[in-house]
């Protein structure tokens, strides 16, 4: 796995697959597919920082690959330069094509479409409700009480459904207690950001059990690594509560305004 160091232009590689990403959840869902691939069959990667704060994807060589103008992107070069956009479509090519003994995906049919519908699940409502809690919660430049209460509110709603699914599996998706595959990959880079979008994860407790399993597996921490360490992800954001006072206070006054947007709105969770 290499990377180029100069700011993005155009393809770097002519073998292999071509990762065009950032350090967003949508973007670790790629890359920690990748890293997992690596680890179990050797299948190596290139990819390139696509610094989205400089609008890099809205260029017309990136668009080529990715019409939405959003990372992820992949090319694949053993397969006729064939592009792939969007996260699940990425999840769901990448084993297609180089999971044969279904490490992460499924034979079973029954069980290929489980983990279709959580990643449906996922594509379709925590990664837009969280991504609103996270503009609203933290980025918004006016602090709107009814759409961070109603944004938040409504990814808590929707991390008790992921909680109450594993409540008896390690899992997401598969037999007896689940098998590790794309549907947890879709979730987990989302739940992995939970603090960032206001959201404290031991409130899930099978949840945050589910997550930290998952963050243990080396491949994840390389592909959470990828296209450079994150500062935004669970791990790191409880770190710096502990070790920058300036930060803590920062965020318990986030806290405490999501709270008062709650209280303002009579906000009760409610899952599902």
């Amino acid at each position: 796995m290499s990377s180029s160091s100069d700011r993005p232009t155009g393809l770097i590689a002519k073998s292999g697959i071509e990762l065009l990403t950032w350090g967003t959840p949508n973007g670790h869902k790629a890359s920690i597919i990748l890293e997992e691939l690596k680890a179990a069959y050797g299948k190596d990667y290139v990819f390139q920082g696509i610094n989205i704060g400089e609008n890099i994807q809205k260029e017309p060589w990136f668009t080529k690959y990715s019409p939405n103008g959003r990372i992820p992107a992949i090319v694949d070069h053993d397969r006729n330069d064939f592009a792939v956009f969007e996260g699940l479509a990425i999840l769901s090519y990448l084993t297609r094509h180089y999971d044969p003994d279904h490490k992460f995906s499924f034979a079973d049919p029954d069980d290929a479409s489980r983990a279709e519908q959580w990643m449906a699940w996922q594509h379709g409502g925590l990664g837009p409700m969280q991504g609103q809690a996270n503009h609203f919660y933290r980025l918004a430049k006016e602090r709107i009480p009814y759409p961070t209460q109603r944004y938040v509110g409504e990814t808590e709603r929707l991390y008790g459904i992921l909680d109450n699914q594993l409540k008896n599996k390690d899992y997401l998706v598969g037999p007896g207690k689940g098998q590790y595959s794309i549907a947890d990959i879709a979730n987990f880079s989302w739940v992995n950001v939970s603090y960032f979008a206001g959201v404290d994860l031991t409130q899930f407790p099978n949840l945050e059990k589910w997550w930290e399993r998952i963050n243990a597996r080396p491949a994840v921490q390389k592909g959470t690594s990828v296209p450079s360490e994150s500062k935004i992800t669970n791990a790191p954001y409880q770190s710096r509560l502990k070790e920058e006072p300036e930060f803590k206070e920062n965020e318990e006054k986030l806290k405490d305004l999501a709270d008062k947007a709650k209280m303002q709105y009579d906000y009760k969770y409610v899952s599902p």
